[in-house]
């Protein structure tokens, strides 16, 4: 989840990395770039600038979620709302 502020979350989610500082916490990501890695944010904006930015590390096995949790769940799904500070 790459969404700033926190605005909800898909269940097992992994991770929280702001979009605007995907390439300085590169190193939270798995240390293998071919692990496959499933990014979003709300919309999908900020997700694709962060998947960009991974690219550049090296990361080869990205998947952007196309419409970002607001297609997720106009799709039926769940999403978490969760108390995050």
């Amino acid at each position: 989840n790459t969404h700033v502020p926190y605005d909800g979350e898909i269940e097992q989610t992994d991770l929280f990395i702001p979009f605007d500082r995907a390439a300085e916490l590169v190193d939270r990501l798995p240390a293998d770039k071919a692990a496959k890695i499933v990014v979003y944010c709300r919309s999908d904006r900020m997700s694709r600038i962060a998947v960009e930015e991974w690219v550049k590390a090296g990361y080869t096995n990205l998947y952007n979620l196309d419409g970002g949790f607001e297609a997720w769940e106009a799709a039926g799904y769940p999403l978490l709302h969760l108390d995050r500070e």
